[in-house]
């Protein structure tokens, strides 16, 4: 493996409540835990290192206390940084409400991680072999956003990997265009991939329990999943992606990537929080088991 894992989203802290149900308009809801994370592209970065990739975090991050922690955890993951702190701006909060059947809502808050601005990006300096991953959710943010669409076109042939994200229908049609037009894998849910409508010739559509397909040049394959009992889903799309990518750079093929981002996926559900992904030996193990 030579090349790097380079992030360019978002790492934010998320204030992960586990409650019975989400509240009602108006109301209110007794959370039986209540935990301070990182999270964000945090947990895509995550995966990726536990699955043996060297990782880059391209993105902005702030001067406080919670950019304080979201550094902790990078530099604990192995995570190297592209950026100093921006001055002034501390890191942003995602309030995870995570009901009884492991399903979660969000509220987003943003800091530092929003004021990604073209200079700094510049100051990245990428091989063909690196993969850089993009996400829909720095689409929503108008200077990340404007540094991005500068920024990609200029790359040196290293491959793109795009998650669209939830607020895929929220991004500007035009800005989504430009995006798919340079990308090389789009990593999605179904849900997503039914907004996008045509997939480009290589896709992953992440399908929950089930696995995912994947779409490779007028070629559908199923990819199953590994059945487990799920008590949080939060991070499981990231943890997918994050090692469907730590494989790509190792030279797998994206089926066999596919394989092991299912088992990565399904055990990350298996544990309560936003970073969970499992070490690379634990996806070796029901690998082997399933096969």
């Amino acid at each position: 493996m030579t090349g790097r894992l380079v992030h360019t989203g978002q790492v934010v802290l998320d204030l992960v409540m586990a409650v019975p149900a989400p509240p009602p308009p108006g109301g209110d809801v007794m959370a039986t835990s209540t935990n301070l994370l990182p999270g964000g592209g945090f947990n895509v970065m995550a995966a990726a290192a536990r699955s043996g990739a060297r990782v880059l975090y391209a993105g902005t991050h702030g001067t406080g206390v919670l950019g304080d922690l979201a550094r902790a955890a990078l530099a604990a993951e192995g995570v190297e940084l592209a950026q100093e702190p921006t001055p002034g701006l501390d890191t942003g909060v995602v309030v995870a409400l995570v009901d009884a059947s492991g399903e979660r809502t969000f509220a987003t808050g943003t800091g530092a991680e929003g004021q990604l601005e073209p200079a700094l990006l510049d100051r990245v300096l990428l091989s063909d072999d690196d993969v850089v991953y993009v996400t829909g959710y720095s689409l929503l943010h108008e200077i990340n956003r404007g540094a991005l669409v500068e920024w990609l076109p200029k790359l040196p042939g290293s491959r793109i990997l795009f998650d669209p994200g939830p607020l895929v229908a929220e991004i500007n049609p035009g800005d989504l265009h430009d995006i798919l037009s340079i990308v090389d894998i789009v990593s999605c849910t179904a849900r997503e991939a039914d907004v996008l409508g045509e997939l480009p010739d290589v896709a992953v559509v992440r399908e929950g329990a089930k696995g995912c397909r994947v779409h490779e040049h007028g070629r559908t394959t199923e990819v199953p999943g590994l059945a487990v009992d799920a008590v949080d889903t939060n991070g499981a799309g990231d943890t997918h992606c994050g090692v469907l990518a730590a494989e790509l750079l190792r030279g797998s093929t994206l089926l066999d990537a596919a394989v092991r981002a299912n088992t990565a996926a399904a055990l990350s559900v298996t544990r309560r929080g936003p970073a969970t992904a499992p070490s690379r030996a634990e996806i070796d193990h029901w690998v082997e088991a399933t096969t």
